[in-house]
């Protein structure tokens, strides 16, 4: 019955997370919750980021990175418009981040063909990358 709480609790999460399931107003945050997940989030820094084609190119990687079965849920971003603060770093041209259910399916992602070959054909683009990766 465990299992099936966090399974209905992690969909709802991410179905939130997507912005298919509206939360109102009245939603606490700590209603919903995503556990027992490693949250992989990767910010790239392009070597030309006001190149369209180079953004374009790393976006469509990204997507397909996507087919890999281990992960759970997904966001691709830009630096938001919000307000600058010095604690606030809109600096990197691209945000990706995916959420695995165990520290295995995010290994199995790291060797996964889907995943190299896309640091094979996209290196060239960034001039860095930082990643951070966190459980709970």
């Amino acid at each position: 019955m465990k299992n099936r709480r966090n399974f209905i609790k992690k969909a709802a999460a991410g179905l939130a997370v997507a912005g298919l399931l509206p939360l109102s107003k009245k939603t606490m945050a700590g209603e919903v919750k995503i556990t027992e997940t490693l949250v992989h989030h990767v910010f790239f820094w392009l070597k030309e980021p006001k190149n369209e084609a180079h953004k374009k190119q790393l976006l469509k990687g990204a997507n397909e990175l996507l087919k890999i079965k281990t992960i759970k849920m997904s966001h691709i971003g830009f630096p938001a418009g919000t307000e600058n603060r010095d604690v606030v770093d809109h600096s990197y041209s691209v945000s990706y981040m995916v959420l695995f259910d165990s520290q295995a399916d995010q290994d199995a992602y790291q060797v996964d063909p889907i995943h190299l070959k896309f640091v094979e054909e996209n290196q060239h683009l960034w001039e860095k990358v930082v990643v951070y990766d966190s459980v709970n």
